[in-house]
C-alpha cells in the first residue's frame, strides 16, 4: 500500500493517504515532504504530540505507527498511507487520564510535561511487552525519549508501581 511519489506532480504536489488516526479511518491528501509530526499537529489538530528537537533525539513527537513507537519528527505523512497511528489523543480518556498518566501523576514524575506524551505511549508499549519490567528493561525502553526537567527516577518508580498493581488486580 505505498505511495506513488512520482505521480505527485500531476496532482499538484499532494498525494492522497489513506490512514486510521486514533481508530479513525482518514483519507488525506499531503505534500510528499509534510512529517508525518507536522501532520498530525497541524492538519489533524492534534496538539497532544509535540516537537522538541526535530531530530529524533528528544521523543516528545513519539507516536505509535502500528503499535510500534516510532519518532514522527522522523517520518513522512506519506508513509502512513495504509498504517495504524495512535497519538496521546488516541490513548487518553475524554475528560480523564488513563492507568498510565495517573501513575506518573501520582508519582510527580514530571514536571513542565512536554515530553510527557511520548513517555506515555512508550511506557504503554513497554507493558504490552512485559508484565513486569526491571528497572534496566525500563530505562532502555524509555532510552528515546528525554526528560529535562525529572531525574527520571519518579518516572521509572512510577512504571514499576503500576507494573505491580496490574499484576495484583489481574491476580
Amino acid at each position: 500500500m505505498g505511495v506513488n511519489l512520482r505521480n505527485d506532480r500531476a496532482n499538484g504536489g499532494s498525494v492522497r493517504i489513506v490512514t486510521t488516526v486514533n481508530g479513525r479511518a482518514i483519507e488525506y491528501e499531503v505534500e510528499p515532504r509534510l512529517r508525518l509530526a507536522d501532520f498530525v499537529r497541524q492538519e489533524l489538530q492534534l496538539t497532544g504530540t509535540n516537537i522538541g528537537c526535530g531530530h529524533g533525539v528528544c521523543g516528545a513527537c513519539t507516536v505509535l505507527f502500528d503499535g510500534q513507537t516510532v519518532k514522527s519528527c522522523l517520518m513522512f505523512a506519506v508513509q502512513a498511507d495504509g498504517h495504524e497511528i495512535t497519538t496521546i489523543e488516541g490513548v487518553t480518556p475524554v475528560d480523564d487520564l488513563n492507568e498510565v498518566q495517573r501513575a506518573l501523576k501520582t508519582n510527580f514524575a514530571f514536571q513542565c510535561g512536554y515530553c510527557s506524551p511520548g513517555f506515555v505511549l512508550a511506557i504503554q508499549q513497554l507493558l504490552e511487552r512485559y508484565e513486569i519490567p526491571s528497572e534496566e528493561e525500563i530505562r532502555f525502553a524509555l532510552g528515546g525519549n528525554i526528560c529535562r526537567c525529572s531525574g527520571y527516577i519518579n518516572i521509572v518508580r512510577a512504571v514499576q508501581q503500576l507494573a505491580r498493581e496490574r499484576v495484583k488486580v489481574g491476580a
